[in-house]
């Protein structure tokens, strides 16, 4: 491991040699590792803003109402920590079942030493990594990934759900009056239509989906471990939000959206690459019937 401080906040209800196992890989006299530990849940969330781990590790057993609340309130408050389950080996379906749940890995505790332990820590800084790399590739209008920042998530998130047997949906958008959004409205309507299709589709993604500016005038929007909604779903879904949209901007400046969407599950043998590229030559060869509103006496309708 580095030699470089690790910020590690932990809740286990029981010892379970853990932070035995983590001062063996952060020996002294580096004193590498700022470790964190509390007993309920509770007192882990009041921690998190104190301690900015890096690392949250989370005995399974300090939840109460069902075997997943501890996950689902700790990637709640946190969810850019990536989440470490601890479990007893009887609870092992329900360690997996976590995974759906917020956390990225789980480790059993008859089974925790430091190989298995430096594995899962070094999983979750690479995670980190890969997201604060992302970060920097922003698309400085929308705020959204750019093509690269996408790619990088997406295959990411295809490399989890190939673990978990998980599903993706991908929904791929074109504004497809752009042009003549700049050409009767001025570039500034064209930044405010492209900056407005960014929160619409932000807007109908979970925390956990990723929204992306991947051209001039086309978005992306990946929906993981997407048990639901499905592609038609999701395509509804922003068909509705662009219908209320548009009813508030001004008549004749109403934006176009063609759409495409695709599904990705485990068995599925193709990149997330691949998957991207699909969608959008659908996209291309057939935008679906751009989505608008009818600006005829106020009422909206879709239009195809």
């Amino acid at each position: 491991m580095s030699t470089r401080k690790l910020r590690v906040l932990m809740a286990e209800g029981s010892p379970s040699g853990t932070v035995q196992t983590l001062r063996e890989i952060f020996p002294e006299p580096e004193n590498a590792l700022e470790l964190t530990v509390v007993s309920t849940v509770a007192t882990l969330l009041s921690t998190i803003k104190i301690a900015e781990p890096e690392v949250i590790l989370l005995d399974l057993s300090l939840s109460l109402r069902d075997p997943y609340d501890a996950v689902r309130l700790v990637h709640r408050t946190a969810p850019g920590v990536p989440v470490i389950v601890i479990a007893d080996s009887a609870d092992k379906q329900h360690a997996a079942q976590s995974l759906t749940e917020g956390a990225i890995d789980y480790l059993l505790k008859d089974f925790i030493d430091q190989r298995n332990l430096d594995r899962v820590l070094r999983a979750a800084l690479e995670r980190n990594t890969l997201e604060g790399l992302a970060d920097l590739l922003r698309d400085p209008l929308t705020g959204l990934y750019t093509r690269d920042g996408f790619l990088t998530m997406g295959a990411r998130c295809q490399q989890e759900a190939h673990r978990t047997g998980g599903t993706m949906v991908l929904l791929c958008a074109l504004v497809e009056n752009l042009g003549k959004l700049r050409a009767e409205f001025g570039p500034g309507d064209t930044d405010s239509a492209l900056s407005e299709v960014a929160k619409i589709l932000a807007r109908c993604c979970r925390r956990t989906d990723l929204v992306a500016r991947i051209g001039e005038a086309q978005f992306a929007m990946l929906a993981v471990d997407a048990i639901a909604p499905t592609a038609p779903v999701l395509r509804l879904r922003v068909e509705k939000h662009l219908e209320m949209h548009n009813q508030a901007r001004s008549p004749g400046g109403h934006i176009k959206l063609g759409m495409s969407a695709g599904t990705w599950a485990a068995e599925d043998g193709r990149s997330f690459a691949e998957f991207l590229d699909s969608v959008e030559t659908d996209l291309r060869r057939n935008p679906a019937a751009p989505v608008e509103v009818a600006a005829q006496g106020g009422d909206s309708a879709v239009r195809g």
